[in-house]
């Protein structure tokens, strides 16, 4: 016999068999044991948590001529046997997304009239019952009558991925059913079972990550493991070969690039891109494993310490936790979200893009650049860039002795003040009024009639009135401006000043102040006041 993939080789064939579908098991045994059976039911959920499998076991149970004590059937009878080998048309499967027609609806339609020759039930599965044509002359609509109303030997179930598109008039009239994706360890504990009848030698730690890979679904965690085991036969399975095989990423690579961006080590970052490309490793299998692994970071930033094991909530390993643990002290909240925002968006971009490497990498230079995007969460992480700079400043000025004062530590050779960056500007004009409110009491006046702007470079203060502008323009004024704006921003602001009338260049001389003040003095010996 041809060799068989092994979720289809160790399908369930009794409810017994089912694993993490308890609560849906136990009321389809109980209503085949009253003899309580609907006549339509819905099964909805992911792929591969075990609707069409519970959908056949379901319709060779209430055939079964002599049903288990749980209401599985026996698997021996002629019933179960017929059903099981084709030979038995009580077992009728549509598949609507090649069959979604009004058509294959009808054809249903006519055979419903026609009792089973045999047995009690006739059972239509019909997969992927989202894929039905809707409308005023659909499937849909062609199958509501009879769905509502069947012959009492018929018995309709519809399995689907995608519930919200199945017509409210069809869910009214079916039992739902929501399957539930799989938890690790039901997965590793049925991997478990089968690698001990194939007596394949796995270790725990491959079985947990391709059930992690498998997301939920059973069946996606078998063929991935059929896939991993055909690969390294005769071999034993190590967490690094199934790795390989998967084509995906350890941990401690995403880690390494979350220090990196952490750093603003763009250099590094890329060198991991490139790094992982060269390997053969998919961009968009790199990029959503990467938004989940921020997601893990956020979630353990933002859990609450004294809820349940958050190790167990996340599914990942201890040293894996360890990591995660080590980037949340490193990462605000406000941060995280906004990495994954930005790789949320490329994921959806690079799918029909030939470009992938070049977004990739413009999606990098955007996470360690803030001042790139003008959204809120932009904003604040450049705030917190700032505040963490203005912090290392101090405490490297400032000791804080343990009386509470504070001392000034000796002096160091003061470096160059620095030049002011584009953003620095920009946090200028935005709390202009607070480094006023600081300003010495001389200037004090002359500045908060200043109103503040920037042409990307430069700041630039406009004024209103030509004289004011005249006395800011002086030494000591200038002085006193370029002084707070270093003990404020530890930056250098280079600015200009212009008042109506002016053209917005650099001021290149002080205009004259009896430009626009007359002072008419006269002597007493003239006789007049």
């Amino acid at each position: 016999m041809s060799y068989q993939a092994l979720y289809r080789k160790f399908r369930p064939a009794a409810f017994g068999d089912v694993k993490g579908q308890d609560a849906i098991v136990t009321t389809l045994k109980n209503q085949i044991l009253s003899d309580r059976v609907g006549h339509a039911y819905l099964f909805t959920g992911t792929r591969g948590t075990g609707k069409t499998t519970v959908a056949k076991i379901f319709a060779r149970a209430v055939n079964c001529e002599s049903p288990r004590e749980d209401g599985s059937p026996c698997g021996e009878c002629e019933m179960c046997r017929g059903i099981a080998d084709g030979s038995l048309m009580n077992v009728i499967e549509l598949d609507a997304a090649s069959n979604s027609g009004v058509d294959n609806i009808r054809t249903i339609i006519n055979e419903v009239s026609y009792s089973p020759p045999k047995g009690k039930y006739k059972i239509y599965i019909i997969d992927e019952a989202h894929m039905l044509s809707s409308g005023a002359g659909g499937a849909f609509n062609a199958l509501l009558k009879t769905l509502e109303e069947p012959p009492p030997y018929v018995i309709f179930i519809l399995a689907t991925t995608e519930v919200s598109k199945i017509p409210i008039t069809i869910l009214s009239r079916c039992q739902r059913y929501d399957f539930r994706r799989m938890n690790i360890e039901t997965m590793v504990g049925r991997m478990k079972e089968l690698i001990s009848i194939e007596k394949a030698d796995v270790e725990d730690a491959a079985l947990r990550f391709i059930a992690r890979t498998a997301d939920g679904s059973m069946r996606d965690a078998l063929s991935l493991l059929d896939q991993c085991l055909a690969f390294h036969y005769g071999e034993t399975l190590t967490f690094d070969k199934a790795l390989d095989v998967l084509g995906a990423v350890d941990n401690t690579v995403y880690s390494d690039f979350m220090q990196r961006v952490l750093k603003q080590d763009l250099t590094g970052a890329i060198a991991i891109l490139d790094d992982q490309v060269m390997r053969g490793r998919e961009i968009g299998a790199f990029i959503n494993d990467l938004v989940w692994y921020m997601r893990n970071i956020m979630l353990l930033s933002s859990a609450d310490k004294s809820s349940v094991d958050i190790a167990e909530v996340l599914g990942v390993s201890q040293d894996t936790l360890e990591q995660l643990k080590e980037l949340s002290k490193k990462t605000e909240t406000e941060t995280l979200m906004r990495f994954i925002q930005i790789f949320s968006e490329l994921s959806g971009e690079i799918r029909y893009s030939p470009q992938k490497r070049v977004l990739t990498e413009i999606a990098i230079v955007k996470m360690m650049r803030p001042q790139m995007g003008q959204d809120i969460t932009s904003l604040t992480q450049r705030v917190a860039q700032l505040e963490r700079k203005l912090n290392r400043i101090e405490s490297e000025g400032v000791k804080l002795q343990k009386s509470g004062k504070q001392e000034p530590k000796p002096r160091k050779p003061e470096a160059p003040v620095p030049e002011a960056l584009p953003e620095d500007v920009e946090l200028v004009v935005r709390s202009w009024e607070k480094l006023v409110s600081k300003a010495d009491s001389s200037i004090k006046a002359l500045l908060s009639e200043a109103s503040p702007s920037t042409d990307g470079k430069m700041l630039i203060l406009k004024l209103t009135n030509p004289i004011t502008e005249a006395m800011l323009m002086s030494d000591v004024s200038r002085e006193l401006l370029e002084k707070l704006f270093e003990e404020e921003l530890h930056r250098k602001v280079a600015y200009r000043i212009y008042a109506p009338g002016e053209g917005e260049g650099p001021n290149e001389k002080y205009p004259d102040l009896s430009s626009f003040i007359k002072f008419d003095i006269e002597t007493a010996e003239d006789g007049e006041e």
